[in-house]
C-alpha cells in the first residue's frame, strides 16, 4: 500500500493498519496467552474494578456478544471473576483476579512499547495530530450511526 493508492478508502487503510498493530501486539503478548482484544478488556477492568458488561463494552468499543465472549475466556483463564449486581441481579460486576492484575502489571510495558514503536515513524506533533484526527473521525462516524438509528 503506497501513497499513490489514493483510491483506497480511509476505512480500508485504517483497518489494515489496525490489524498490523494488533498483530504486533499479539506477537509480543503470545507468551502470556492473551490476545490484544482480551488484554484491552482486562486492562479496563483492572483500571476500574466492578464494571458492568455494558460499560466494559463501551470503554473498549466492542459489541455485547464480543464482550461476553471475551469475558468468558478471561474468566476461564482465571483472570477475572463476576459478582451479581446489588441493584440488578441480572447484571454482573466484573473484577480482575490477582492473576489478572499481575498479568496487566507484567504486560503494560509491552503495550506501551508497541505504541512507542508505532510512534517512531512520526514526530510528537504528527502523533498529536493523528490522534486528534482519529478522535474526530470516531465522533463523526458515531454521530452518523446515531442519526441513522443503527449501531
Amino acid at each position: 500500500m503506497e501513497a499513490q493508492d489514493t483510491h483506497l478508502a480511509i476505512g480500508f487503510i485504517m483497518g489494515v493498519t489496525y490489524r498490523k498493530i494488533a498483530g504486533l501486539l499479539q506477537s509480543r503478548l503470545r507468551e502470556y496467552d492473551i490476545t490484544p482484544e482480551q488484554w484491552s478488556v482486562l486492562f479496563q477492568i483492572d483500571r476500574a474494578e466492578g464494571l458492568i458488561q455494558r460499560e466494559i463494552a463501551r470503554r473498549t468499543g466492542k459489541d455485547k456478544p464480543t464482550t461476553t465472549r471475551i469475558l468468558d475466556h478471561l474468566e476461564t483463564k482465571g483472570l477475572v471473576h463476576k459478582k451479581a449486581g446489588i441493584q440488578d441481579r441480572r447484571s454482573f460486576l466484573v473484577f480482575s483476579t490477582e492473576r489478572g492484575k499481575a498479568l496487566i502489571r507484567d504486560t503494560i510495558a509491552i503495550e506501551a512499547g508497541v505504541t512507542e514503536d508505532v510512534k517512531a515513524c512520526m514526530t510528537e506533533e504528527e502523533y498529536g495530530q493523528l490522534l486528534e484526527l482519529l478522535l474526530r473521525i470516531n465522533r463523526h462516524v458515531g454521530s452518523l450511526i446515531e442519526a441513522e438509528g443503527t449501531s
